[in-house]
């Protein structure tokens, strides 16, 4: 089962009690592979409208997983957010995941953890939170995905991909080609990142990518709901030629 942790961090909404991922029969949640768009949340590229709203119009148009990122707030800050999310995701069957924060995570009862190069290493969080919680860690080189699957996680996102202004810190664009050499190194789950399009996803799932993970795609976009429709439909086209 889950831990349980104390809820003096945050408070989970009622009804998410933690309970064992394997018990669950929600296909989004326990299928990486098959999520499709995979949806990072970044506050400041709305364009000024509500993060949550442009959330909920996403989860509606058929995104089936959810990474709170917002780094520059603080831990409660994340936590009245998350709650926010969490009562979205389980209305619309989708997963929530928590960036870095296992202590947030675990005090909402979320879905999984998205791991960084800087974060716990994935041992040390899957010993925290069991087999219950979904662990990911973002990836920049064939070698970090290796040592992810080492680490016992159970899905990579990859990248960047392509130029983009969210991922300049991370080095210079991947390119496709980096999906084949993750892919020899790595049976689970690979979703790509980093200037994603829906005209980029053919190359994409072409190249060895399960979905993709997206932020301005949608974020930013004038009408996230059709932004979302045009990536989801994307992907499934794709991989139902790949």
């Amino acid at each position: 089962m889950r831990p349980v942790a104390s809820r003096a961090l945050c408070t989970a909404s009622e009804g998410n009690t933690p309970r064992d991922m394997s018990h669950r029969e929600d296909h989004a949640i326990c299928s990486p592979r098959d999520w499709g768009v995979y949806l990072v949340t970044d506050r400041k590229q709305t364009g000024g409208r509500d993060l949550v709203k442009v959330v909920e119009q996403a989860l509606a148009a058929g995104v089936t997983a959810i990474q709170l990122r917002e780094k520059d707030l603080h831990t409660s800050e994340v936590c009245r957010l998350g709650e926010r999310l969490l009562a979205l995701t389980r209305r619309a069957g989708a997963a929530l995941i928590i960036n870095d924060r296992v202590d947030v995570a675990m005090a909402l009862g979320a879905d999984g953890i998205q791991l960084t190069r800087k974060s716990l290493p994935p041992e040390a969080a899957r010993a925290l939170v069991g087999s219950a919680m979904l662990l990911g860690v973002s990836c920049h080189s064939p070698a970090d995905v290796g040592e992810a699957v080492a680490g016992g996680v159970d899905f990579v996102v990859l990248g960047p991909i392509y130029s983009t202004p969210s991922k300049i810190p991370y080095g210079p664009p991947l390119t496709p080609e980096v999906l084949p050499q993750g892919r020899a190194v790595c049976n689970l789950p690979i979703l790509a990142i980093g200037g994603i399009t829906t005209v980029r996803v053919p190359e994409i799932v072409q190249a060895g990518a399960d979905g993709v993970a997206v932020i301005s795609a949608i974020l930013a976009a004038p009408d996230p709901a059709a932004a979302t429709r045009a990536l989801v439909e994307a992907v499934a086209q794709a991989k139902a030629v790949e």
